[in-house]
Protein backbone atom coordinates (compact mmCIF):
# COMPACT_ATOMS: atom_id res chain seq x y z
CA UNK A 1 0.00 0.00 0.00
CA UNK A 2 1.42 3.23 -0.99
CA UNK A 3 1.64 6.32 1.57
CA UNK A 4 -0.59 8.58 1.84
CA UNK A 5 0.01 12.30 2.78
CA UNK A 6 -2.73 14.45 3.98
CA UNK A 7 -2.01 17.87 3.01
CA UNK A 8 -3.67 21.33 3.35
CA UNK A 9 -3.53 24.65 0.94
CA UNK A 10 -3.26 28.18 1.78
CA UNK A 11 -4.19 30.98 -0.30
CA UNK A 12 -3.20 34.43 -0.39
CA UNK A 13 -6.31 36.42 0.64
CA UNK A 14 -6.00 38.51 -2.30
CA UNK A 15 -6.85 35.59 -4.73
CA UNK A 16 -9.76 34.87 -2.19
CA UNK A 17 -12.16 34.28 -4.94
CA UNK A 18 -10.11 32.08 -7.22
CA UNK A 19 -11.01 28.56 -7.60
CA UNK A 20 -8.37 26.37 -6.65
CA UNK A 21 -7.80 25.25 -11.08
CA UNK A 22 -4.47 25.95 -10.98
CA UNK A 23 -3.46 24.34 -7.35
CA UNK A 24 -5.92 20.96 -7.89
CA UNK A 25 -4.43 20.52 -11.47
CA UNK A 26 -0.71 20.62 -10.11
CA UNK A 27 -1.93 18.38 -7.56
CA UNK A 28 -3.34 15.85 -9.31
CA UNK A 29 -0.43 15.98 -11.76
CA UNK A 30 2.31 15.74 -9.09
CA UNK A 31 3.95 19.28 -10.49
CA UNK A 32 5.42 22.07 -8.79
CA UNK A 33 5.70 21.85 -5.51
CA UNK A 34 3.75 18.61 -5.29
CA UNK A 35 6.20 17.19 -7.06
CA UNK A 36 7.62 15.64 -3.50
CA UNK A 37 4.68 13.24 -3.45
CA UNK A 38 5.42 11.51 -7.11
CA UNK A 39 5.02 8.08 -5.25
CA UNK A 40 2.68 8.19 -2.87
CA UNK A 41 -1.22 8.91 -2.51
CA UNK A 42 -2.20 12.90 -1.67
CA UNK A 43 -5.38 13.87 -0.15
CA UNK A 44 -7.03 17.37 0.51
CA UNK A 45 -8.04 17.95 3.69
CA UNK A 46 -8.55 21.30 3.59
CA UNK A 47 -8.12 24.64 1.49
CA UNK A 48 -8.81 28.54 2.61
CA UNK A 49 -7.16 32.04 2.24
CA UNK A 50 -5.14 33.77 5.05
CA UNK A 51 -7.55 35.92 6.11
CA UNK A 52 -5.87 38.84 4.56
CA UNK A 53 -2.64 40.88 5.71
CA UNK A 54 -1.32 40.26 8.28
CA UNK A 55 -2.57 37.05 7.67
CA UNK A 56 -4.76 36.37 10.92
CA UNK A 57 -5.95 33.10 9.30
CA UNK A 58 -2.83 31.83 9.71
CA UNK A 59 -3.45 31.67 13.49
CA UNK A 60 -6.46 29.33 12.70
CA UNK A 61 -6.91 27.70 9.65
CA UNK A 62 -4.06 24.65 10.13
CA UNK A 63 -5.68 23.68 13.38
CA UNK A 64 -8.73 22.80 11.44
CA UNK A 65 -6.36 21.08 8.82
CA UNK A 66 -4.86 19.30 11.46
CA UNK A 67 -8.26 17.93 12.89
CA UNK A 68 -8.86 16.86 9.87
CA UNK A 69 -5.54 14.81 10.02
CA UNK A 70 -3.06 17.13 8.13
CA UNK A 71 0.16 17.16 7.81
CA UNK A 72 1.17 19.21 5.76
CA UNK A 73 0.80 22.70 5.05
CA UNK A 74 1.27 24.65 1.50
CA UNK A 75 1.11 28.02 1.31
CA UNK A 76 -0.09 28.46 -2.54
CA UNK A 77 2.23 30.21 -5.42
CA UNK A 78 0.43 33.14 -5.00
CA UNK A 79 2.04 33.86 -2.25
CA UNK A 80 5.44 34.10 -3.79
CA UNK A 81 4.33 35.69 -7.78
CA UNK A 82 1.29 38.09 -6.60
CA UNK A 83 3.41 41.98 -6.68
CA UNK A 84 4.59 42.28 -3.86
CA UNK A 85 4.80 38.92 -2.44
CA UNK A 86 3.49 38.19 0.93
CA UNK A 87 5.96 39.99 2.94
CA UNK A 88 4.54 37.74 5.90
CA UNK A 89 5.58 34.06 4.62
CA UNK A 90 8.85 33.66 6.72
CA UNK A 91 6.45 34.47 9.69
CA UNK A 92 4.11 31.71 8.46
CA UNK A 93 6.80 29.03 7.96
CA UNK A 94 8.33 29.84 11.03
CA UNK A 95 4.70 29.94 13.22
CA UNK A 96 2.76 27.21 11.60
CA UNK A 97 5.17 24.51 12.77
CA UNK A 98 5.85 26.23 16.07
CA UNK A 99 2.41 26.15 17.06
CA UNK A 100 0.50 23.21 15.13
CA UNK A 101 3.66 21.17 14.64
CA UNK A 102 2.89 20.71 10.60
CA UNK A 103 5.47 20.76 8.02
CA UNK A 104 5.15 23.97 5.80
CA UNK A 105 5.86 24.17 2.14
CA UNK A 106 5.83 27.02 0.06
CA UNK A 107 3.93 26.78 -2.74
CA UNK A 108 1.61 24.48 -4.84
CA UNK A 109 1.34 25.11 -8.78
CA UNK A 110 4.39 25.96 -10.93
CA UNK A 111 4.78 29.71 -11.52
CA UNK A 112 3.32 30.66 -14.38
CA UNK A 113 5.39 31.76 -17.43
CA UNK A 114 3.91 35.69 -17.15
CA UNK A 115 5.08 36.07 -13.57
CA UNK A 116 8.34 34.71 -13.88
CA UNK A 117 8.92 36.74 -16.15
CA UNK A 118 8.06 40.13 -14.65
CA UNK A 119 9.81 39.25 -11.56
CA UNK A 120 13.08 38.75 -13.35
CA UNK A 121 12.86 41.97 -14.75
CA UNK A 122 11.85 43.51 -11.44
CA UNK A 123 14.66 41.66 -10.03
CA UNK A 124 11.95 40.39 -6.96
CA UNK A 125 13.80 37.09 -6.31
CA UNK A 126 17.67 37.93 -6.58
CA UNK A 127 18.26 37.54 -2.91
CA UNK A 128 19.20 33.95 -1.73
CA UNK A 129 15.63 33.77 1.07
CA UNK A 130 13.45 34.18 -2.46
CA UNK A 131 15.92 31.92 -4.42
CA UNK A 132 15.10 28.92 -1.58
CA UNK A 133 11.55 30.03 -1.53
CA UNK A 134 11.15 29.75 -5.18
CA UNK A 135 12.91 26.91 -5.79
CA UNK A 136 9.98 24.04 -5.09
CA UNK A 137 7.48 25.71 -7.89
CA UNK A 138 10.58 27.63 -10.62
CA UNK A 139 10.01 24.16 -12.73
CA UNK A 140 10.96 24.45 -16.59
CA UNK A 141 9.98 26.58 -18.81
CA UNK A 142 7.83 24.52 -20.70
CA UNK A 143 5.86 23.60 -17.64
CA UNK A 144 5.69 27.21 -16.59
CA UNK A 145 3.61 28.08 -19.64
CA UNK A 146 1.43 25.38 -19.32
CA UNK A 147 0.49 27.20 -15.87
CA UNK A 148 -0.01 30.82 -17.71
Amino acid sequence: MRKKTKIGIIICDRYRTCAGGKCLKSLYNKEGAFDIYKNEDVELVGFTTCGGCPGGNIEYAPEEIKKNGGEVIHLATGFVVGYPPCPYISQFVDFIPEKYGLKVVIGTHPIPQKYYDTHTKLGTWESEAWTIMTKPTLSDKEIRLRYD
